[in-house]
């Protein structure tokens, strides 16, 4: 078997991966016929069948056949990939990294450990998102990746989304910005909701309210192309009704709670990493 069979190969065939394959092949970006998937689930691997993407049930297919390959694994299974990689893996593919916290350099250090060879590399800190074709992240390249090899990377996740290169040693920092991020704005909206039906609002209405709310901000904010501080000025008259709120938020300390919280991210992301 050769390693120009396929374009790209998927270890693990969660709803990231899944995502992934889905925006590659919509955004024309790869075919199906270009890719592969392995996975001990066949449920999972099913789904990648309904979309013509070759699956095995075994990492090796995957290691064997493929150019790049993307650990679409949670960190905590890695260690049972490792001796896979390190097997089949050769210097000349591409690893393509969406494990949180892991860094390139401890990925090879694993796999070294396993009798396998340094790989090229690249890190991603991609965030959920990427599920509805809106996601962001955030492209490394490890020390031993080569120029170009973060090119299929950049097109695969920009398809699903945005993204952006970035030095790994600013991933924690990325992944406490966009890659938690979502569950900041969940956490804003339920509170939004649950205050509006304090309000007398019923819980229905409350969801539209909020989510609509929440989209035409963001929407807004990505096509004015005003800064927020200016955004919000805009919408916030002297002694208004959104005056009154903001004065509020700002009195219990909004700006510093949020700071703390994103670095509790990005020291539990370095940790993580560790």
């Amino acid at each position: 078997m050769s390693q120009d069979q396929y374009q790209l190969g998927f270890i693990g065939a969660g709803n990231m991966a899944e995502a992934i394959c889905k925006a590659a092949i919509d955004g024309g970006v790869l075919s199906a016929e270009q890719m592969i998937v392995s996975d001990p689930s066949t449920e999972r691997r099913a789904l990648f069948t309904v979309m013509n993407v070759a699956t095995a049930d075994r990492n090796g297919a995957v290691l064997t056949q493929a150019k790049q390959v993307m650990l679409a694994v949670k960190p905590q299974i890695f260690p049972a990939v490792v001796a896979d990689i390190a097997k089949h893996a050769t210097g000349e593919q591409i690893l393509i990294s969406i494990m949180a916290g892991l860094r390139t350099e401890k990925v090879n250090e694993m796999i070294a450990n396993e009798g396998g060879q340094p790989m090229r590399i690249v890190r991603v800190m991609p965030n959920t998102p990427v599920l509805v074709g809106q996601g962001m992240a955030g492209v490394a390249a490890g020390a031993t990746a080569q120029p170009g090899d973060d090119d299929l990377t950049m097109r695969l996740f920009s398809a699903g989304g945005k993204a952006i290169r970035i030095d790994e040693s600013l991933l924690d920092a990325l992944t406490a910005t966009s890659g938690s991020g979502p569950a900041y704005v969940f956490l804003l909206a339920e509170a939004m909701e649950d205050a509006a039906v304090q309000l007398g609002i019923h819980p229905t209405d409350a969801r539209t309210l909020v989510v609509q709310c929440i989209l035409g901000a963001a929407h807004l904010m990505a096509e004015s192309g005003d800064a927020p501080v200016e955004l919000r000025r805009k919408v916030t008259s002297l002694k208004g009704t959104t005056d009154a709120a903001i004065k509020t938020m700002q009195a219990n300390n909004l700006p510093r709670i949020v700071a703390d919280a994103m670095k509790a991210a990005e020291v539990r992301s370095k940790e993580l990493g560790a």
